[in-house]
């Protein structure tokens, strides 16, 4: 978890990077901004608050670290707070090399120094990477003499971060904890932010092993289960039930208790097992056996785990509870199939 209460924006520089596929150049500033008073607090306000997500990230390269070019110069401003303007042209530079996609918007691009941000109770500076691409138009209203007038300007909504991220101090040698915002990135155009700017991949903690482990059982009991056993889908919604009430009512995840308390029958274990091993190959991630369930992601991933039966384009039947009071029936005389289902009040 991380808290904001504390941190402080110290030094902050501006530049604007163009699409280089349109060839619009970057365009830099010598001078930093001085920030007092409400102004100040309004650009923390716009930074800091879209980072609610508890997952996290490490930048990385498949060879070496230093060869990221996000951490080499990050680590420099770490090293030496005095070289953030010399390492914000040069972070620029690197975001302008990777702004090639035509559907890439040119926009600000903030460099920001932080001190006291408290990230999983350790107090520490972190440097703040964002990039502001769309504007909105504002009514400014005047009162006159006689009555008011109204003018329209364009500027940058601070109630919505286009693009950013927190690189904290903190797990250097892993490549740093970073957290990651992209409110606007859709498609191919999403991906020079995060993977060919930033360059980063998920951290490897509980929030990414309760995550994955989520997504491995729901494409199991959806995808893999009905080809193997007979099914249907009140009992595949049973099983979606259990699965959820485990992560949440459990601290930590022990696979042997997963496997007897929810999928239950030694064949289904042993069909789940083969398929963990299949999901990791496919995704290059090594899920464990052991560890401790991370309550946002349960939160963030219960989302998709509804459990719905849909018929036709007719009915949708919610499955929250005991599956054994839904039996799915077939009536020869129409030649369609029908459920039936038991219940003691309706409201």
């Amino acid at each position: 978890m991380h808290d904001f209460s504390s941190s402080s924006i110290n030094r902050l520089f501006v530049q604007f990077v163009g699409n280089k596929s349109g060839d619009e150049g970057v365009r830099f500033s010598g001078n930093e901004l001085e920030l007092t008073g409400e102004l100040k607090d309004c650009l923390q306000n716009y930074f800091l608050t879209s980072f609610r997500d508890c997952e996290y990230y490490n930048l990385y390269h498949e060879s070496d670290i230093c060869l990221n070019e996000v951490y080499t110069y990050v680590s420099a401003i770490f090293e030496d707070p005095g070289c953030l303007h010399e390492q914000s042209v040069n972070l620029a530079k690197h975001l302008y090399e990777q702004s090639v996609h035509p559907k890439i918007k040119g926009g600000e691009f903030y460099v920001v120094y932080f001190s006291d941000c408290i990230i999983e109770g350790e107090t520490v500076d972190a440097v703040g990477l964002f990039k502001s691409e769309n504007k909105d138009t504002f009514l400014k209203v005047y009162q006159e003499q006689d009555g008011f007038t109204i003018d329209a300007e364009t500027g940058i909504n601070i109630n919505r971060l286009d693009k950013g991220c927190l690189i904290f101090n903190s797990e250097k040698e892993k490549g740093y904890l970073v957290s990651v915002v992209d409110n606007t990135g859709k498609g191919n155009d999403a991906q020079y932010w995060t993977d060919r700017f930033l360059h980063v991949r998920p951290r490897n903690d509980g929030f990414f092993q309760t995550k994955n482990l989520l997504s491995l059982t729901k494409s199991f009991v959806v995808e893999k289960l009905p080809e193997q056993f007979e099914m249907t889908r009140a009992d595949q919604a049973e099983l979606l039930n259990r699965s959820v009430k485990f992560f949440r009512e459990k601290d930590s995840f022990e696979m042997d208790e997963f496997a007897s308390e929810v999928l239950a029958e030694p064949e289904v274990i042993d069909s789940f097992k083969s398929y963990k091993s299949k999901f990791e190959q496919e995704r290059d991630i090594e899920l464990n056996d052991n560890f401790s369930i991370s309550e946002a992601a349960v939160k963030k991933q219960s989302r998709v785990f509804r459990s719905v039966i849909k018929l036709d384009r007719n009915f949708h039947i919610y499955v929250h509870g005991d599956h054994q009071k839904i039996i799915k029936g077939y009536d020869e005389e129409t030649g369609m199939h029908f459920y039936q289902l038991f219940f003691k009040e309706e409201s």
